[in-house]
């Protein structure tokens, strides 16, 4: 007979789960008992936290523990030396004692990016930044990967992202108010397994499938539209969706159909936008039939879709993916501003939204409040980067560039501190990648696996996973509070993050700064009883910590704050929006200032301006089966893999005329690069569109078709993305989109390296 597993509880951000051990120590999970619609990828946990790729030991790269610090090409290609944590941690305080002394604390790039632990304790970012803050701050990182765009546009518009992301009308309003939803870049319902900090009830992919209202998904990809919804689906040319929008607003306008009293009570700048439109400004009106002839929707179908806005309660609603690429910021001021013309932004299912089908959270009915979070303390340094000019940080010290209407300066970067994330996931143009991490005196990793951005450290410092240790688990907005309790020993030699990192601050001398006298578990109580102080002053009973604890988890108070767009259409004088006139800003001075010619001051169509290097349009969009590259070794990952690499999907027609057959490998390239992947062929993509999602390990080889170049054997996209800013405004990133040519791979197909550490023999 099978002994009773004894379940422990924990959290990712894939959802609550409980884990148990058999003897043999093998791991199983199971879903949190209230959640409806578990996530699939849960069914990678159970192959990742003892996978080979784990880093067992503290360990060095060999050219660093033998010459010193120093730039180098030879980082990603050596071997490493496995070392003790005293040595290791000797010669990481030391570097960084090293870097303060002669460079200064702004020399220290601490910006780590990456979601790590759904725990709010262990949160690798908060935790390495806590630390760097005790020694005399970093060089920090600014905005994020998801909507950086949107983080640096939405202020001037609206006043905040948070009007739009914290408080998004739930799917439950929209079943009952909206009338049409208009769904530019899709609902995917992959998106919606996920949330940032994690979620215990999936509801949004019930509500999609049963959202009762009509639907109009605007995508060239066929699984962007939600299972069962029977919408319409326009499969647009990808990147055109500003084109399309603004021949709807024409249309809108010309035929009289916009709401001018909103506009005139609420809005703006609207009168600029509609000389615009009108083809004041350059001679060409937005028509239905212009832009007919850009996004490749028939000027009939726009106007029948601009119809179909005026009959009813619409929301007009904008994927984070758009604004991932270059002019992002235009689709998402271009769909507000068609919301804006329809009268309706401020009523209960109506009006603007921005990331529904991006994120669980968007839409979720659940409680919204604030978490017990570590407090990270204050950075004395000022000096900052939008998070997707990583490499330009690195390769262009002193180099001058705009963001934002500041004119800022890239400082001499000569330590990089990273810990709980992959930017050889996020970021674009590997390649440039990594020239730029050849270029600082040291780069230290804390890593949990031998990822390619541990690969690429001099120092890599073993960190447990979430099941190796205590913590709390929840996301902004979530129904439960997760007791993360530890269910395994930790892997090999691991430490948590604030045990390496209170090992650093001892040898700086400050230990007791860093830690405050407290242990993780005195920390979680700790934070667990202020969060508890503060909703019990506001009236809500929260269970003391030993009782949380040992019932695992506990259900949210019903915390309702009130959302400022209601207030603000009631009475848009008594309470203004955070922006210089109050209201929502169709025409911003602000930005018109600033003189961007690739960020105007009113939503424009700009044609993108980056090489064409094929003719193929290729999306590179989140992954499925992975949550971006955490769990890629995993059984869910590579079941969806084909002959080993990450799938590339390719219309029939594109397919046939290169003799490719599905469940080949297939060489996809560029001017910036290379890689293989293995074709699945199917009329879920528009012809001339190729789609590869980010998150394959990245496995640089030498490319037998480019002597003296490199491709990545596994099939990760942004080799072939181009590190370009989105806009002077944002500096945000622009790698959804890339032109590639795709061709049949005749030559020997390269055994991965990246499942493999980078080890000396011992």
């Amino acid at each position: 007979m099978t002994a009773e597993r004894t379940w422990l509880p924990s959290s990712s951000h894939w959802g609550a789960f409980r884990a148990a051990t058999d003897a043999d120590g093998t791991l199983h999970v199971e879903p949190h008992p209230a959640d409806p619609a578990p996530s699939p990828l849960l069914g990678n946990v159970p192959g990742t936290v003892r996978h080979r790729t784990r880093v067992q030991r503290p360990a060095i790269r060999r050219g660093w523990l033998d010459d010193g610090p120093g730039p180098t090409d030879a980082r990603g290609d050596e071997e490493f030396v496995e070392v003790s944590w005293d040595t290791a941690l000797d010669l990481v305080a030391e570097q960084l004692d090293r870097t303060r002394r002669e460079h200064g604390n702004e020399a220290i790039f601490g910006g780590s990016y990456g979601w790590s632990s759904a725990g709010r304790f262990h949160h690798a970012q908060s935790q390495l930044h806590r630390f760097h803050n005790t020694i005399g701050g970093y060089t920090a990182s600014r905005n994020n990967y998801s909507f950086g765009t949107s983080q640096a546009l939405l202020p001037h518009l609206i006043g905040s992202t948070g009007v739009l992301l914290d408080h998004a009308d739930s799917w439950q309003t929209l079943r009952e108010h909206t009338d049409l939803v208009v769904a530019f870049g899709g609902l995917p319902g992959k998106n919606l397994s996920i949330a940032s900090g994690g979620i215990t009830r999936h509801t949004g992919s019930a509500a999609l499938r049963d959202l009762g209202t009509d639907l109009v998904v605007i995508s060239p990809l066929a699984d962007d539209i939600p299972t069962g919804s029977g919408a319409t689906w326009l499969p647009v040319e990808p990147g055109t969706d500003v084109a399309l929008q603004l021949g709807l607003a024409h249309t809108l306008l010309t035929g009289g159909h916009h709401d001018q009293e909103f506009l005139d009570r609420c809005c703006t700048g609207f009168d600029v936008f509609a000389d615009y439109l009108r083809g004041e400004h350059d001679g060409t009106p937005k028509s239905a039939e212009w832009a007919a002839a850009i996004c490749g929707i028939a000027a009939a179908d726009i106007r029948a879709l601009a119809a179909r806005m005026t009959a009813g309660r619409t929301l007009i609603t904008v994927s984070w993916s758009l604004q991932r690429t270059e002019h992002g910021e235009q689709p998402v001021w271009a769909g507000l501003a068609l919301a804006a013309m329809l009268g309706q932004i401020g009523l209960p299912g109506g009006g603007f939204g921005h990331g529904y089908g991006s994120m669980a959270s968007i839409g979720d009915d659940a409680p919204a409040l604030r978490l017990p979070t570590l407090p990270m303390g204050h950075n004395p340094v000022p000096t900052f980067i939008p998070v997707a000019r990583i490499a330009d940080l690195l390769l262009n010290p002193g180099q001058q560039y705009d963001y934002d209407g500041q004119r800022l300066t890239y400082p001499d970067i000569r330590l990089v501190h990273w810990a709980g994330g992959n930017p050889f996931h996020h970021h674009q143009d590997l390649n440039r990648l990594r020239q730029a991490f050849g270029r600082p005196d040291t780069v230290v990793v804390q890593e949990t696996h031998w990822t390619a951005t541990a690969r690429h450290a001099d120092v890599v410092l073993p960190a447990t996973v979430a099941l190796e240790r205590e913590d709390v688990g929840a996301g902004y907005r979530d129904s439960h509070l997760i007791a993360m309790h530890q269910v395994l020993e930790p892997f090999g030699e691991a430490r948590n993050d604030y045990d390496i990192l209170a090992g650093l601050a001892q040898r700086l001398g400050v230990h007791e700064e860093f830690t405050q006298g407290r242990t993780p578990r005195e920390w979680l109580v700790h934070l667990y009883d202020q969060w508890r102080g503060n909703l019990a002053a506001k009236g809500h009973d929260i269970p003391p910590f030993a009782e949380f604890w040992a019932a695992g988890d506990l259900q949210m108070p019903d915390v309702r704050p009130q959302a400022p767009l209601r207030a603000f259409r009631a009475d848009p004088q008594r309470n203004p929006l955070r922006t210089p006139s109050g209201r929502i800003e169709l025409f911003s001075e602000t930005i018109e200032s600033f003189g961007y010619p690739d960020c105007p001051g009113h939503p424009v169509w700009l044609p993108p301006q980056q090489q064409r290097g094929g003719p193929l349009h290729l999306i590179a969009n989140q992954p499925a089966t992975r949550l971006h590259g955490q769990g890629d070794v995993g059984a869910l990952s590579q079941q969806a893999k084909v002959a080993g690499r990450e799938a590339i999907r390719i219309h029939p027609r594109d397919a046939a005329a290169r003799g490719i057959s599905d469940g080949d490998v297939v060489r996809v390239f560029n001017h910036l690069g290379a890689c293989l992947a293995g074709a699945r062929v199917t009329e879920d993509v528009r012809p001339g569109v190729v789609v590869l999602p980010t998150g394959a390990w990245f496995d640089p080889q030498p490319d037998p078709a480019r002597p003296g170049e490199t491709l990545c054997a596994h099939g990760n996209p942004n080799v072939l993305t181009a590190d370009v800013p989105s806009s002077r405004l944002s500096q945000g990133c622009s790698g959804q989109h890339a032109y590639v040519e795709v061709e049949l791979h005749t030559g020997p197909v390269p055994e991965l390296r990246c499942s493999t550490p980078p080890l000396a023999d011992s």
